[in-house]
């Protein structure tokens, strides 16, 4: 309920005056069963509308933090969270990405859509980073497709390090599915993992204009 509430109520109409936000290739979309959504990832806001204009309820893996803050800005946190299908998971211990893939192959078992950053942090300048591994690990392990889906205008909307969002004109645009049934039984094969994920890469670059960088926008932002 809040979900919708969020959607069509809340936050949606107000998305849909700053962004003026169309899509493109919905047909490309899934309707039905399992589906992994990987996205470029320019500012906070891709998330606002990615929910927004995906038919389909969109689940987030969310750190668990997250969810357990105190008064009244941790109660509207948790439940801005929860609103936009986001699932909370511990990442602390040695393997931090484990209990969130695992959280993602539930999410697809169940026959929902996950959606996913694969730069695993927003781009520090603009250009497309190198992705990690773990959207191709759950997509070989669970028979998902994988679908490109990457934001134009976001950043008019919503530019880094501003609080306060301007009008815009964001428009969302979905690529064909990418099937990696080819590769079953390979998901702790290295070399596997990053030929299916630079092949997600190839995809959101072709479909976004963004300039590829075989580097992890993490690394550069530390280096910053």
């Amino acid at each position: 309920m809040w979900y919708l509430l969020f959607k069509h109520v809340l936050i949606g109409p107000i998305l849909r005056i700053l962004g003026r936000p169309t899509a493109v290739g919905m047909d490309n979309l899934p309707t039905t069963g399992p589906v992994i959504l990987a996205g470029n990832h320019l500012t906070v806001v891709d998330s606002f509308f990615l929910v927004l204009l995906v038919p389909r309820r969109v689940t987030f893996i969310a750190k668990s933090e997250y969810f357990t803050g105190r008064g009244i800005k941790g109660a509207a946190l948790r439940w801005f969270y929860s609103a936009t299908g986001q699932v909370p998971v511990d990442r602390r211990g040695a393997d931090a990405s484990a209990p969130a893939l695992m959280a993602a192959k539930t999410v697809l078992q169940q026959g929902n859509v996950w959606a996913v950053y694969p730069e695993g942090t927003r781009s520090p300048d603009g250009r497309l980073y190198k992705g990690k591994t773990g959207v191709a690990r759950v997509a070989i392990e669970t028979g998902a497709p994988v679908v490109p889906i990457v934001m134009h205008g976001t950043l008019g909307v919503n530019p880094v390090g501003s609080r306060i969002w301007r009008p815009g004109k964001v428009t969302m645009t979905v690529g064909k599915p990418l099937h990696f049934t080819r590769y079953a039984g390979g998901e702790n094969n290295r070399a596997i993992l990053r030929a299916a994920t630079d092949e997600v890469m190839a995809a959101l670059s072709n479909l976004s204009g963004q300039e590829y960088v075989d580097v992890y926008a993490a690394t550069v932002k530390d280096a910053a």
